[in-house]
Formats: structure tokens, C-alpha cells, sequence
């Protein structure tokens, strides 16, 4: 039993234990006795979708109030980008340039963090997607600097793991991408997105959508590689085809290096007033 709860109620946690020492009997092999919570089985039922949302909602959050974690710094960025150690590995001449890219990753994470720990190390942790590439870099430059960072990973159909320099207990699984992408948002005090594929530009446009609809804060939105982002969109030619305004090219800026971006977040107008998604009530 649990000392600080605010109830007299006896505990869940007992209660499941308890079950598993029930008589071995017809009914209580019965699918129908097992206790709802405990029974994966109908946790994953089609009809339980809305709770299992709920879920992946509460549960990193509650665990980041718990860990302390006031604001983040969002880490997009390509899981295929080897570090420069292994250029010689990459698939492609470009993915081997990019490797530089891991390294400003690496670097930018470690100031940011070392910045953050001066300051009590509750604002301005290091976030990423948890994986290879990119997001390791992330972290890594984190854990160089002695800081903590956090991994939002998720389930994939190819075996996957988190890479070892996220912090253990910030590291957490998602089944849903919008959770996962709405956990990514929820305290980002900045966004900084490094070239990647498909899933870099899925997360870069959902948050860019936000803040120019109003829907999130408008925070420091920084994307690293001029040339490699103006070659994958033509940014002016959405705003003279007027599908998106002039003004929407402020949202962002484009940077090349560690330092570049920290001056950026330094200098960014506006920087500290807000954060983050804003609740739509």
C-alpha cells in the first residue's frame, strides 16, 4: 500500500496481486474475470482506442512533471545521417556530406544543455525522437555536457531500439504518431530541425501549421542547411503562388552551425513570453 495516497481505498497495485493468487476454477480462468486494467487483452480491443490515447497522453506527461522537466528544445532531424566517423558507411554522396550536420547536432545539444544546467537544468532540455542519426546526436550532446535529455520513440514494423544516450527514465514508447508528435510540442520553448526524409518533414510541417494557424505559441524555429532545405522546397514559390503568405518565410530561420543557433535562440524576438501547444478550449 502506498503511504502518500489521498484516499483510504485499498490499491490497485494489491489487488493485482491479489488476482493472481485466485483458485484455479472454470470462472476464474474466465476471460471475463480478469481485472479490466490488468487485462491486455481487452486494453487493446478496438473499443478501448480513446483510453489507450488517453494513456500515451498521461503518462509521459505525468513522468516529465514528475522528472521536473519545465520546457524542451526539440530536436528534428534524419535517423539515416551516420556520424562523420562513419561517412564512409553512408548509403548516398549526400547522406556522407550530411554526416557535418550530426556533429552541429551533437555540439548544438551540449551547449543548449550546458546552458540548461547552469540554470538549474529544468528548462531547455534536449528532446528528440529517441532513434539513430539525428536524434542520437541529440542526445549524445546532452549527455556529454552531464545533462539530462528525453527519447519519444515509437513501435515500428522493423526491430528498433532507443539509442544509449537517451536518459533512462525520459525514454518512452508511443503506438500513436499524434501523441507523440503532440508530446514533442507541449513544452518546446524551440524547434530546431536538421535535413532528414519523410518523417523529419512530417513533424517540421505539423508544427510550422500550428504555429502559423495560431494554434501554438510562436517559439524560435530554426532549420539547419540552407541548401540542402531550399533544394527539398521552394519555400518563395509557396508564397508567390500565394498557398502560404509572404510573412509565413518569418517563421523560421535558417542556420549552419552550433553557434549560429544558440545566437539565433539568444536574439529570437519574443523568445521566453510563451511555449508550447496552445490548449484548445
Amino acid at each position: 500500500m502506498h503511504d502518500n495516497r489521498a484516499h483510504p481505498f485499498r490499491d490497485s497495485h494489491q489487488d493485482r496481486e491479489a488476482a493472481t493468487h485466485t483458485p484455479d476454477t472454470a470462472q476464474t480462468r474466465a476471460p471475463s474475470y480478469a481485472l479490466a486494467f490488468a487485462d491486455e487483452d481487452f486494453m487493446c480491443r478496438e473499443e478501448l482506442r480513446p483510453v489507450r490515447l488517453q494513456l500515451e497522453l498521461l503518462k509521459p506527461e505525468m513522468l516529465m512533471d514528475e522528472a521536473g522537466i519545465n520546457s524542451t528544445i526539440v530536436l528534428f532531424g534524419g535517423a539515416r545521417i551516420p556520424e562523420p566517423a562513419n561517412k564512409d558507411k553512408a548509403r548516398t554522396q549526400t547522406l556522407a556530406d550530411l554526416t557535418k550536420y550530426y556533429e552541429e547536432a551533437r555540439r548544438f545539444a551540449q551547449m543548449m544543455t550546458a546552458k540548461s544546467l547552469a540554470s538549474g537544468g529544468a528548462d531547455d532540455v534536449i528532446v528528440t525522437g529517441g532513434g539513430p542519426g539525428v536524434m542520437e546526436a541529440g542526445n549524445r550532446g546532452a549527455a556529454d555536457a552531464g545533462g539530462k535529455s528525453i527519447g519519444l520513440n515509437i513501435v515500428l514494423p522493423h526491430e528498433q531500439a532507443p539509442n544509449e544516450y537517451v536518459t533512462p527514465e525520459l525514454c518512452f514508447n508511443f503506438h500513436y504518431f499524434a501523441i507523440r508528435k503532440m508530446h514533442f510540442l507541449m513544452r518546446a520553448s524551440a524547434v530546431c530541425v536538421f535535413p532528414g526524409g519523410f518523417g523529419t518533414m512530417d513533424e517540421m510541417f505539423e508544427a510550422l501549421t500550428l504555429i502559423q494557424t495560431g494554434r501554438m505559441a510562436r517559439v524560435p524555429f530554426l532549420l539547419f542547411g540552407r541548401s540542402f532545405w531550399e533544394k527539398i522546397i521552394n519555400w518563395e514559390a509557396l508564397a508567390e503562388a500565394g498557398t502560404i503568405s509572404q510573412d509565413d518565410l518569418d517563421l523560421f530561420r535558417f542556420v549552419e552551425t552550433a553557434e549560429e543557433a544558440v545566437a539565433a535562440l539568444d536574439n529570437w524576438e519574443g523568445k521566453g513570453e510563451k511555449r508550447g501547444v496552445i490548449p484548445g478550449r
